[in-house]
């Protein structure tokens, strides 16, 4: 990783470079492809941070103007993804790879020689690649099936964004609810739960999404039992160490790094706080957690009142996303 694609010595035979390249041509400093790459993530990440902040910015005035500001930021981020997506698109095919379509074959090896360092211009008048050359392909032959992947991702992306908002829309519009946007860091679940229970005491939440992360890890080693059969079936195929010390070892990432949290810290979620758990969804059937803390119909206390959230499966790109559920009103 990290050689830039060399061009091929077009010089003439009398030493005399060909007339359409310059002397100095060779000379200048190129981007190499695993900076290339780098810079391309970020610039995906910056769009996202932007879209995240541009929906904020949006959530103001009233609802119908809520929903045409909406609908503003949908078309400018549409329009700003499609062309950034067709700007890294030239950019990697100016070292060897295109994203056209009927071509993937090809494009994967010239990916993959770029990475590794090959010319992945024409070898006819080139011997057989050493074994040095054949071996650096091989080590770059996952990053560039990698890379491919979220080059397709990232060409759908907006689109299946835009459907499961727009089904999640429809979902809970009739039920007088909208999203509010949670920030996309790897805390979110933590983050929207606790924006639940600030709305739900009138103020502020009585914990911190870091004092939840710290409770959903005391709660699953004290009922690890309870646990274990799912976090087995998640996990199978590490057997380099004990069950016990690998379900210690996501205990500990619970409580003490940013680790994406799901199903499993859900249910835990509910005992601890012995609250409903309502989660709904632009591209899954709802999901109902702690049923039996649900509050019965006709009471008007909020003690017992349902956490509401959102599940995002195309929020950002590969990852997911949780967002929190509010009156449609209330922001």
């Amino acid at each position: 990783m990290g050689r830039i694609v060399e061009m091929e010595d077009t010089q003439e035979k009398d030493g005399k470079p060909p007339e359409e390249f310059p002397e100095d041509t060779h000379e200048k400093k190129r981007e190499t492809l695993d900076e290339m790459l780098s810079r391309h993530r970020k610039e995906i990440s910056q769009l996202q941070n932007k879209e995240a902040a541009m929906k904020k910015a949006a959530a103001k005035g009233s609802k119908a103007e809520q929903k045409a500001k909406k609908k503003q930021v949908e078309d400018e981020i549409s329009q700003l993804s499609s062309d950034l997506k067709e700007k890294q698109a030239a950019e990697l095919a100016s070292i060897g790879y295109s994203s056209g379509s009927g071509k993937e074959k090809s494009n994967l090896d010239n990916l993959v020689k770029a990475i590794a360092g090959v010319s992945v211009t024409s070898q006819a008048e080139h011997s057989r690649p050493s074994k040095s050359a054949k071996r650096r392909e091989k080590r770059a032959q996952q990053e560039a099936a990698r890379e491919q992947r979220i080059q397709e991702e990232q060409s759908n992306i907006v689109s299946d964004r835009m459907i499961e908002n727009e089904i999640l829309e429809k979902k809970l519009e009739p039920l007088g609810l909208a999203v509010n946007d949670i920030k996309p860091d790897g805390h979110c679940l933590y983050r929207a739960v606790e924006d639940q229970l600030a709305l739900l005491s009138g103020g502020s939440s009585p914990y911190t999404y870091q004092e939840l992360r710290e409770m959903v890890a005391a709660y699953m080693r004290k009922h690890a039992s309870d646990f274990l059969p799912f976090f087995l079936s998640e996990t199978e195929g590490d057997s380099d160490i004990s069950l016990a010390e690998r379900f210690e070892n996501y205990c500990k990432e619970i409580e003490s790094t940013a680790a994406w949290g799901g199903q499993l810290e859900l249910g835990a979620l509910t005992h601890c706080l012995k609250k409903h758990i309502m989660i709904f969804s632009g591209s899954f059937p709802d999901v109902e957690m702690g049923k039996e803390y649900k509050s019965d119909v006709g009471r008007t206390d909020t003690s017992n009142q349902s956490i509401m959230l959102s599940y995002h499966k195309h929020a950002f790109g590969l990852g997911e996303h949780y967002n929190s559920v509010i009156p449609g009103l209330v922001r």
